[in-house]
């Protein structure tokens, strides 16, 4: 094995006698203890004589296969003095008087009111009127009351930084200056919105949609919605009409803010055009240069005749149950599940960027997405509740013009899809930039590779990456890391703060690997669906705790490994999480269902060995007078998604069988499918 690693180093360029250094010294370290310091020594040597990445990952990859996993994965990254006291999480245990995070995690989940009473305390809330209790269960657990009597508005309390602070910071295309909006700014500006909404007719309560880009004009246009007391509908700038027409008769939205087009790159792509094929109700529409590019129907308002002159605004008052946010699950399957954020679900984001991305005020936060997605509201009040500033990108984030806006805004927490990563990699998109102002890497949408998040780590000089998996209908994560403890790449080190959770097996017994059930209550946890039934979906059928408590539903497949740290295995029912895009598996079935040759398939994805997006693998059952290639079968297949599904799904390996497991009533059991899959890989590997 020595001459394995000495040969890949040599293959690599490193000379002999370096190599051989390393070697004795790897042999040396007898414990894990000893390979974590020397990965420390090691790493350092390696940023200093300038290695590439294959050289940084062949002696980690070294140290690991030594490393006892008994004790956890091997880490990346472990907290320096200096990072544990500049903790957030530090400070509260100390106040607390705790002796470590695994107390301070088991005291958040056995004093829940106490510990979200705190927080709220700590990040300066804003009320109108005091609530008062922490939390009414007195319609069971499952249906809580948050802050019973209090009044506020969630918008207010993403101004408690003082108004000359950099609250956005923002490039709206290659190379242009980056603009600087300070709170004041912001501030100001969501009160003309909030003022104007008043002018155009607009009611309390009203639902008004935002299909844009990720700008600092819709931020303000979401919060000046918030403060007005209306409800902001999120809707992606990327969906098609028919998708736009959905979310909008859902909600039932009464207005929407849109832009004439949508710059990327040298191509202006319609967006008012979209929104007027969609029958959308009347259209605040923003130019995207310094005149309005379209015709507007007669009851639509362009931004500067529709915008206020008056920036001084008092929010309405709303109970922490009234409605603040609109969003929608990704799903493809009939209508997409409408999920509503109240104005206490923020309190959540909040929370998750205070202490598990440890977000300061002063941080800069940059996480590329939409408002069309939850991570777009999260990061504003993830960055702003946490007076924390929030760095926006004009244009797409998988190449180099992306990473050097990380550099030039200073970026101090980059959140990130998986395969963004994987981009940035495959284009050498960071070369020559210097990321090093980064203290605190984050990742969501799909399951993370290990190679891809040493690699990102390895950009900013070993920064830990901070997985983080939860959903819409919880307002943030369930499952992820913290700045106080090892980072691995691609796992998770803790449950959220505030919330604990059960691993159950097919026999709903507790077991390492298995679906995820979440224990009720936390802020953040929604409590209504628009237009499904609430209590179907997520607790209907689902088992009892192991001390007989109610558990919520969620769908996610989890493997505890070592040291009580989490791997995702993707989705344990019948949706997959495919490139961070949910789909279920009878919609992929329903495409393929035309392919010639093909009598009935069974979808399910799969965990690929070493992490990452979800593998798609198709079981088929071929008609008899047709017999195909497994090859022949597979284009087809794909060519079917490609057109009339979504383009970036990727079918991994397609599976000929004579016929399909099935229950006595006839349903597919594709979790049967699934272990068959995974067991025969398992073999294979062995």
């Amino acid at each position: 094995m020595a001459a394995e690693f000495l040969s890949r180093l040599k293959e690599l360029g490193i000379h002999q006698e370096t190599s051989n250094g390393w070697s004795e010294r790897i042999r040396d370290a007898a414990d894990n203890p000893s390979l974590v310091a020397l990965w420390g020594e090691l790493r350092t040597e390696l940023i200093g004589l300038g290695a590439s990445f294959p050289v940084h990952e062949t002696v980690f990859q070294w140290l690991r296969s030594r490393w006892d996993e008994a004790s956890g994965p091997f880490p990346a990254w472990s907290p320096e003095p200096a990072d544990l006291e500049h903790a957030n999480i530090t400070r509260h245990r100390r106040d607390l008087d705790l002796p470590d995070y695994a107390a301070f995690h088991r005291w958040s989940v056995t004093h829940r009111a106490d510990f979200w009473r705190r927080m709220i305390d700590d990040l300066g809330v804003s009320f109108k009127k005091t609530a008062s209790d922490l939390v009414d269960v007195t319609d069971g657990v499952t249906r809580p009351s948050w802050l019973p009597g209090a009044e506020l508005n969630i918008a207010d309390s993403c101004f408690l930084a003082p108004p000359d602070h950099p609250a956005i910071l923002f490039r709206r295309r290659e190379l242009a200056p980056i603009e600087t909006w300070r709170f004041g700014d912001l501030d100001r500006l969501s009160n003309r919105v909030a003022n104007g909404l008043g002018d155009a007719g607009f009611q309390v309560g009203d639902a008004i949609a935002i299909d844009m880009a990720m700008t600092p004009e819709s931020v303000a246009i979401y919060l000046g919605i918030l403060k007005a007391g209306c409800v902001a509908v999120s809707i992606a700038d990327s969906f098609t009409p028919d998708e736009i027409a959905t979310r909008l008769r859902i909600s039932k939205a009464v207005g929407i803010f849109t832009t004439d087009f949508n710059p990327r790159g040298d191509k202006l792509l319609p967006m008012f055009e979209k929104v007027k094929a969609a029958d959308a109700p009347r259209a605040i529409v923003l130019p995207c240069g310094h005149n309005l590019g379209v015709g507007l129907r007669p009851d639509d308002l362009a931004w500067d005749r529709f915008l206020s002159e008056r920036d001084q605004f008092a929010s309405v008052a709303r109970t922490p149950a009234d409605l603040a946010n609109i969003l929608f699950s990704s799903g493809t399957t009939g209508d997409p599940k409408a999920i509503p954020w109240s104005h206490a679900t923020p309190i959540k984001c909040g929370v998750d960027g205070h202490l598990h991305h440890d977000i300061h005020p002063g941080d800069v936060v940059c996480w590329p997405t939409n408002l069309g997605w939850m991570m777009g509201p999260w990061l504003i009040f993830a960055a702003l509740m946490n007076r924390a500033t929030v760095a926006l990108y004009c244009g797409p984030p998988t190449g180099t013009d992306f990473c050097r806006f990380v550099q030039d805004a200073q970026v101090t927490m980059l959140g990130v899809v998986p395969s963004i990563v994987k981009a940035w990699r495959n284009g050498d998109a960071v070369a020559g930039l210097d990321w090093t102002a980064i203290r605190t890497f984050s990742s969501t949408g799909e399951c993370s590779n290990v190679s891809d998040m040493l690699y990102l780590m390895a950009q900013a000089h070993y920064r830990p990456v901070v997985e983080y998996c939860g959903g819409t209908e919880i307002g943030g994560g369930y499952l992820t890391g913290t700045r106080v403890q090892a980072a691995s790449p691609a796992t998770f080190s803790t449950p959220a703060l505030g919330l604990s959770f059960y691993l159950l097996d097919e026999r709903q017994q507790p077991s390492d690997v298995g679906e995820l059930f979440l224990v009720p209550p936390s802020i953040g946890l929604s409590l209504t669906l628009l237009n499904k039934d609430h209590h179907e979906v997520y607790y209907a059928g689902a088992p009892s705790g192991p001390d007989g408590e109610p558990l919520r539903r969620h769908g996610d497949q989890v493997q505890r490994i070592g040291g009580d740290y989490y791997r995702a295995l993707g989705r344990a029912d019948d949706t997959m999480n495919l490139g961070g895009i949910k789909v279920s598996s009878a919609e992929i079935e329903r495409v393929l269902k035309g392919v010639e040759g093909v009598d009935e398939t069974a979808a399910i994805a799969v965990p690929p060995k070493d992490g990452g997006p979800s593998l798609l693998i198709v079981y088929c059952v071929v008609t008899a007078e047709k017999p195909r290639d497994s090859w022949v079968l597979h284009d087809a297949m794909q060519q079917a998604i490609r057109r009339r599904l979504n383009p970036l799904f990727k079918i991994a390996d397609v599976r000929q069988v004579v016929s399909l497991p099935r229950t006595a009533s006839g349903k597919v059991m594709r979790r049967v499918l699934r272990a068959e899959y995974l067991r025969e890989a398992s073999r294979n590997d062995a």
